[in-house]
């Protein structure tokens, strides 16, 4: 059984009864927040559709051979780029789309050299919007990073709905 925090399901709510529709890039983390938005009903209307893209293979394949690091904000934003043209193709509708890219170094079980950190950026009919998150490994375990990227995922595509934090 999943549990999501109540101010988080609260937000997901909110969301899933927003028109907007989206497709999710992620690698790294966010697998968290996807499971907390499809353990609220509604999701369906929601998610369009869902790539963890785990391998470089991968990666290459949704971002093209941009010059970048894995983890960074131009991978982010080649990913929310990708995603957003997805949900185009995907929609059905005159939804407001958001294309959602997430990209995480989090605490690993082998030597990784670089800082625990994640990017996400969203792209709406507007343009794109790009943050990042520097995340501390003291008294943290990786399921600890995973939770609080996933909480920031929620929080932004909550705020790309125009709901209020």
């Amino acid at each position: 059984m999943i549990m999501i925090p109540p101010d988080l399901a609260e937000r997901i709510t909110a969301i899933h009864a927003a028109s907007h529709r989206l497709v999710l890039a992620f690698a790294g983390a966010g697998s968290v927040g996807l499971a907390w938005l499809h353990a609220i009903a509604g999701s369906s209307r929601t998610v369009l559709e869902a790539l963890d893209a785990y391998s470089t293979r991968s990666r290459i394949a949704i971002t093209g051979a941009i010059n970048a690091p894995a983890v960074s904000a131009e991978t982010a934003q080649a990913m929310a780029i990708w995603a957003y043209r997805r949900a185009q193709a995907l929609s059905d509708g005159e939804w407001p789309l958001l294309g959602v890219g997430l990209t995480a170094a989090i605490i690993t079980d082998r030597e990784r050299r670089g800082a625990d950190q994640a990017f996400l950026a969203i792209h709406t009919a507007t343009g794109i919007e790009t943050g990042h998150l520097a995340l501390a490994r003291a008294n943290q375990q990786r399921i600890d990073q995973e939770i609080l990227i996933s909480r920031w995922l929620i929080d932004e595509i909550a705020r790309a709905c125009g709901i209020p934090s």
